[in-house]
């Protein structure tokens, strides 16, 4: 199990492809709040409902100067159908080695079903201007996430 960001420490660095296979960096958005949020496979139920209710809050997290960059391990051309179907307007990533999740306490033991695997863990890390975790949350449910994210960050929408 990878150990969870906490408040307070340096927001791991990482370079990924978007689906256009266009190199993102963390170092991007540096000077602004970002939303990095993870999720387990594009197209699926939760995952999709996840990544509209950003891309439906978008305009009110930019308001408060927040982007938001969305990184699963599918690779860059399931990435690109998803993000096409679902007018996704800000960046996912491919992280098909699940190295970036690892580094942000995203990978680890799952249970499914009576099953224990490793996987993706739902998680979402606020990084401040300065490259410091804001907010780390693990185990979060796909569906309200949002709404509850724009809570603890004091947002209205």
């Amino acid at each position: 199990m990878s150990e969870r960001l906490i408040p307070g420490d340096m927001a791991p660095a990482f370079t990924l492809q978007d689906p256009d296979g266009q190199d993102v960096s963390l170092e991007d958005f540096r000077g602004r709040s970002t939303v990095v949020y993870f999720y387990p496979a594009a197209s699926t139920p939760g995952c999709t409902t996840q990544a509209c209710d950003f891309r439906d809050s978008l305009a009110s997290l930019q308001r408060a100067g927040y982007e938001v960059v969305g990184i699963s391990p599918d690779p860059v051309d399931k990435l690109a159908k998803f993000a096409a179907a679902e007018g996704l307007t800000f960046p996912v990533l491919s992280d098909p080695d699940h190295t970036v999740a690892d580094a942000y306490g995203a990978w680890g033991e799952k249970k499914n079903y009576g099953r224990t695997y490793e996987g993706l863990i739902r998680s979402t890390v606020v990084v401040d201007p300065d490259g410091r975790v804001a907010v780390a949350q693990y185990n979060v449910r796909a569906t309200g996430h949002v709404a509850k994210l724009l809570r603890d960050l004091k947002i209205g929408v």
